[in-house]
């Protein structure tokens, strides 16, 4: 780690889950419908109604990330920062309402070390992880939404990686395999509630490009990315995916396209059309906006798998 020792490390990861375990303990006492949770649901920009699906019958719990020890807080709009325990579908879930990212000036460690601490709990086996992307694949428009099969992780290519490091043997390999990172299964049971719901936009497959931010693409970029083979691109979630595989979980991993990239070359002067310079401009009031348009889809979505897991 950059600024630690693994020993430093683990330390940590255990006084975090501890404050974690006895907040649930002392809380079951007098709501023991309170559970510990076996699906983790990281939600992001936009997409925190998935909250209203924690079943109101049960009783739930919030813990903000500013309160848990070593714990960062998010700063990005759209992103609450605090984790949120209850049922949904009848199963026990934890919500991360927001997430970290290396562009917030964190460690990209730190990104991924609530993934960590919740492992410690011991009970969880699936995560489910939403983003808010790009389109790439000029099929997409937006609103539409994209089961990740595969990812590009240019950060870690480049060598900014949640594994880098010394290795958590405990965990899992110092070499992992990411072949097999987003499960098949997962990803059938997606496409099908999917059309049990009928629900009223289009459900892609396909490739996540993540890049670090906190810039949106440029449009050559956005055609590199394109080029090779990615079909959206966003600022998380392959970190999170590359460390809950670390642990062994089954990962399920879903896109809203909350903005279509542009792909087409920069004007020229010589082009004498100023305005096709503002065509496309993307903006994170725009992803918050589209985030909100599809949201209650993907919340009936996500509780629909959730209660088949």
């Amino acid at each position: 780690m950059s600024n630690f020792t693994i020993t430093e490390e683990r330390e940590k990861i255990k006084e975090s889950s501890t404050f974690i375990k006895n907040f649930l303990d002392t809380t079951r006492i007098e709501h023991p419908d309170l559970e510990y949770p076996t699906i983790l649901i990281i939600c992001g920009s936009g997409l925190g109604g998935i909250a209203s699906r924690i079943s109101s019958d049960t009783f739930s719990i919030a813990q903000a990330y500013a309160e848990i020890p070593y714990f960062k807080t998010s700063t990005v709009p759209g992103h609450v920062g605090r984790f949120l325990f209850g049922k949904m579908n009848g199963t026990s879930v934890v919500l991360m309402e927001g997430r970290l990212h290396s562009y917030e000036g964190y460690a990209i460690q730190d990104t991924v070390f609530p993934l960590r601490v919740l492992h410690e709990l011991g009970t969880i086996k699936t995560v489910i992880i939403k983003n808010a992307a790009g389109g790439l694949n000029r099929d997409f428009k937006a609103c539409d939404l994209m089961c990740i099969n595969d990812h590009i992780n240019l950060p870690g290519l480049a060598g900014l990686h949640p594994l880098k490091g010394p290795n958590f043997e405990e965990y899992g390999p110092r070499f992992l395999p990411l072949s097999d990172a987003y499960d098949l299964e997962l990803r059938k049971l997606l496409f099908k509630k999917m059309n049990d719901l009928n629900l009223p936009r289009t459900l892609h497959e396909g490739i996540y490009a993540f890049v670090s931010g906190p810039t949106f693409e440029s449009r050559a970029e956005s055609r590199m990315l394109h080029i090779m083979g990615a079909d959206a691109v966003g600022m998380s979630t392959v970190p999170e995916v590359i460390v809950a595989r670390h642990c062994g979980w089954k990962v399920l991993a879903l896109s809203l396209i909350t903005n279509v990239s542009v792909l087409d070359s920069t004007p020229k002067v010589t082009d004498h059309n100023p305005a096709a310079m503002d065509e496309g401009v993307a903006s994170h009031t725009e992803v918050l906006e589209n985030g909100k348009i599809a949201s209650k889809d993907v919340e009936r979505l996500i509780e629909a798998v959730v209660g088949d897991i």
